[in-house]
């Protein structure tokens, strides 16, 4: 299973965005050519005690009237039930207890999702306690005293977090089935094609953008195997703004992606290859995920013998990040080459669990310095002395250099390329890590 997800929710003005600017702080690396880590960060990786989590913000537009406001809550709340695995619901101590705090928690309490009750704004705790104590009042639990822009209490706060993700069982890792998130605009077909490839109407569909009921998991059997399918399509909503409708299908994305070993991402052949489509793989690579781009409605498409190849570099050209991602031409309507997909899927995943010795790896770099000097700088030449593969899913790979100021990414890029003209790796991102080592450890 991928990593917890945490999301906060709260009224306006709580201090939900500080929160999460000072969690995500440090621990946000933007990475500047890969779209999908926009201005707007809506999540972030969080690591406490050696535990990893997303931390997602449902906040968003601030609405002016009372009713907007409970009402927009009530949303980010479900949203919030729908994806995390534990709530953080943010109060604030000095505008006190107020209605919405009530009707929100009561969504919370129902939902049954463990909830951490925070109240913010607590700059000096001897003063504030008999307030925070009021907090009791919405019965869910002890409420934690913090003060994000003070960085206050923020230990106690994260420990409580952690102490309600499931513990790392036996259990949980023998789910040995392929997860797949089917992933994209609304109406590209996503739910069309996890429809045909069930055989079955499962999913609701109908032409209006976001009309298909919350995220399920299907369980798929193709000759004799089991996948699970995760279909995010889930926006039940009857959304008026378009720039909230974005973010919840963002958020939705995420947990996806969270959760799969494998991403489809799903293009509309008739629009093209968009801007959005591009921020929805940019989630998917950034996560480490395989990855396997299915342009849909591939019948309605004028062909000539030149049409897929165009068609491919277009492709190619605005997904340029992600230069090892599959493409597969699909018709959820025809059912054209969805069969296929689950030999583009077993593949994929081989090549995520994939395991290289270290000494084969060794020598493809040392023919790959041979072939191509390192950059050198005021005279100082790189020296790479080793490298070894240390995790899967994504293949993540440790270099050791005399210096890392002078591996320029550039030249990580050129030893990935030979490492994947050696090993394939079709699909799947590859992780590099540079580690310096001074001359005497050798």
């Amino acid at each position: 299973m991928g990593k917890p997800v945490v999301a906060i929710v709260g009224r306006p003005n709580v201090g939900k965005s500080t929160l999460f600017n000072v969690l995500a702080g440090e621990m946000i690396s933007i990475v500047k050519d890969t779209p999908g880590v926009t201005r707007d960060r809506i999540y972030a990786d969080v690591n406490w005690l050696d535990r990893d989590f997303t931390l997602i913000d449902t906040g968003g537009i601030e609405p002016e009237s009372k009713d907007i406001i409970i009402s927009q809550m009530r949303e980010q709340a479900q949203i919030a039930i729908d994806t995390a695995d534990v709530i953080v619901f943010i109060t604030d101590v000095r505008q006190g207890l107020i209605d919405a705090d009530f009707k929100v928690a009561d969504l919370l309490r129902r939902s049954g999702k463990p909830v951490v009750l925070t109240v913010n704004k607590v700059d000096n705790f001897d003063k504030f306690m008999p307030d925070v104590y009021e907090f009791y009042n919405l019965g869910i639990g002890d409420p934690v005293p913090i003060s994000a822009s003070s960085r206050l209490g923020l230990g106690d706060f994260l420990d409580e977090v952690v102490a309600h993700f499931p513990e790392h069982t036996g259990e949980e890792e023998e789910d040995e089935r392929p997860r797949v998130a089917i992933v994209g605009k609304p109406n590209v077909g996503k739910s069309s094609i996890v429809n045909r490839l069930v055989g079955k109407q499962r999913v609701i569909v109908s032409n209006v953008a976001g009309t298909t009921r919350d995220a399920i998991d299907t369980e798929i059997v193709h000759n004799g195997k089991e996948y699970v399918f995760i279909d995010t399509a889930g926006l039940r909503r009857k959304n008026k703004i378009k720039e909230e409708l974005e973010r919840y299908s963002i958020i939705r994305t995420v947990t996806a992606v969270e959760r799969a070993d494998v991403v489809l991402v799903v293009i509309d052949a008739t629009e093209g290859v968009t801007e959005q489509d591009a921020k929805i793989a940019g989630i998917a690579h950034e996560r480490g995920k395989g990855i396997i781009i299915v342009v849909n409605k591939w019948d309605a498409i004028e062909k000539n013998d030149k049409t897929m190849r165009e068609y491919e570099s277009k492709i190619r050209q605005v997904l340029s990040f992600i230069p090892y991602a599959e493409i597969m031409y699909v018709s959820a309507e025809t059912g054209q080459r969805l069969p296929k997909m689950f030999d583009v899927i077993d593949m994929v995943i081989e090549n995520q669990t994939l395991r290289i010795a270290t000494g084969v790896l060794n020598e493809i770099m040392t023919e790959a310095v041979a072939m191509q000097q390192p950059p050198s700088d005021k005279g100082k030449r790189l020296k790479l002395y080793y490298i070894t593969q240390v995790a899967i899913k994504p293949p993540t790979f440790v270099i050791f250099v005399n210096d890392k100021e002078l591996m320029h990414f550039s030249y990580t890029r050129y030893l990935e390329n030979r490492i994947r003209e050696a090993f394939g790796f079709r699909g799947t991102a590859l992780k590099f890590f540079i580690r310096e080592r001074k001359e005497k450890d050798q």
